[in-house]
């Protein structure tokens, strides 16, 4: 399973890699993502009204589907009819993947961080053990110890990580369970966040757990990175961008630019 590695970051795509006619958590989208060099690859999941788990990230019908439905609300026979629209909002042939036969596609090709696993975790996690996955997995539940008593019982072999924002009051409780604890996805709006410390990130590694950062932007409202971000790195100011979270020993950026962060990373280790 991955772990701390120092000086080694690792490159998490984020949905995969879309854009044009190419949709995101498709797998053509995650395809390119492993072709770009993608150590991880972020799946969202979502559930039809019978119970049929999808890689499709709830709430995003409109922009997504151009439709106001709610996969939720639909079954999984109505779901497999739909289509993705591309980034002109023009209909695709690109359809949405049931979770267990995208499992099965990034089966031994990279890690899978499982986002919204807290959603569903029982059926999730029957999902990656039917498909045999579990050892490549990152589930992703909320920075809350009540999702850690759940995984406790039903899943402790599988790695999972937590959302903190800014502080965290998670981690001495979560290494006092029997669970496979790897480490936190940072989410802060200030570099005074003690998330992002100098301080708190060596007492990290010093457990051996791993610093997980996003440099994506999904919604410029809602900051979670203090502006060290892939669109200051894309317009042309990389060493703030991504460069600031190597130089603070961040071990995953998690970027919608897989192949030009990789391409960066390469250059400034070389």
């Amino acid at each position: 399973m991955i772990s701390y590695q120092p000086g080694k970051v690792i490159v998490a795509a984020h949905r995969g890699v879309s854009g044009a006619n190419i949709p995101c958590n498709t797998k053509t989208a995650f395809n390119i993502a492993l072709s770009q060099g993608a150590d991880i690859v972020e799946i969202d999941v979502s559930r039809s009204s019978d119970g049929e788990l999808f890689v499709f990230h709830p709430g995003m019908e409109k922009q997504h589907l151009n439709c106001d439905c709610k996969l939720k609300e639909l079954t999984a026979a109505e779901i497999s009819e739909l289509r993705y629209v591309n980034q002109d909002n023009v209909p695709t042939s690109y359809g949405i993947t049931p979770l267990c036969e995208m499992l099965e596609f990034l089966k031994d090709k990279a890690y899978i961080n499982v986002d919204k696993y807290w959603m569903y975790m029982e059926e999730i996690t029957h999902a990656l053990r039917k498909t045999g996955v579990e050892k490549q997995v990152i589930a992703k539940i909320p920075g809350d110890i009540k999702y850690v008593d759940i995984i406790e019982k039903i899943a402790p072999d599988i790695a999972f990580m937590p959302m903190i924002w800014h502080k965290d009051e998670f981690t001495d409780a979560a290494l006092e369970k029997n669970v496979n604890y790897i480490g936190i996805e940072a989410l802060f709006s200030s570099e005074d966040d003690e998330v992002v410390s100098d301080e708190y990130i060596e007492s990290m590694h010093k457990k051996g757990l791993l610093m997980y950062g996003d440099a994506i932007v999904y919604n410029e409202r809602e900051i979670i990175s203090a502006g060290h971000s892939d669109d200051i790195a894309l317009a042309g100011n990389p060493d703030h961008g991504w460069g600031w979270f190597v130089d603070k020993k961040f071990d995953v950026i998690q970027t919608d630019w897989c192949l030009m962060l990789k391409n960066y990373l390469a250059e400034k280790f070389n």
